[in-house]
């Protein structure tokens, strides 16, 4: 299963971007979806995860970002509104479920750009 991320880009302090994550491949049931992130010179951190039943959210994003998912899609999102400059980092998606097969699989997206700066 391969996750393809967009939507990143250049914003201003304040705005908003929203982040897109589509899977492809032979997807037969999803455990979770979530969005990490990482800074220059500081580890992947959590961000927020969604499965059937709950969602998760890293404190420093509470009340600011929303992630959702789109189960006939197979694809997460995850909505940034309120953007601060510390928010600055690549953002990864993740899925975890079964695939062909009904393997376990763990996916990774490529990553996209988030720059908040004036």
């Amino acid at each position: 299963v391969q996750l393809q991320a967009y939507g990143g880009g250049l914003v201003r302090p304040g705005g908003s971007l929203r982040l897109s994550c589509a899977a492809s491949g032979v997807v037969l049931n999803i455990n979770g979806m979530g969005w990490y992130r990482q800074a220059p010179g500081k580890q992947r951190e959590l961000v927020a995860t969604v499965t059937d039943d709950s969602t998760t959210y890293a404190d420093s994003v509470k009340g600011r970002f929303t992630i959702s998912r789109d189960n006939a899609k197979v694809t997460v999102y995850l909505q940034m509104n309120s953007l601060k400059p510390e928010d600055t980092a690549v953002y990864y998606c993740n899925a975890e479920g079964k695939g062909l097969g009904w393997k376990d699989f763990r996916s990774w997206g490529q990553g996209t750009q988030v720059t908040v700066s004036s």
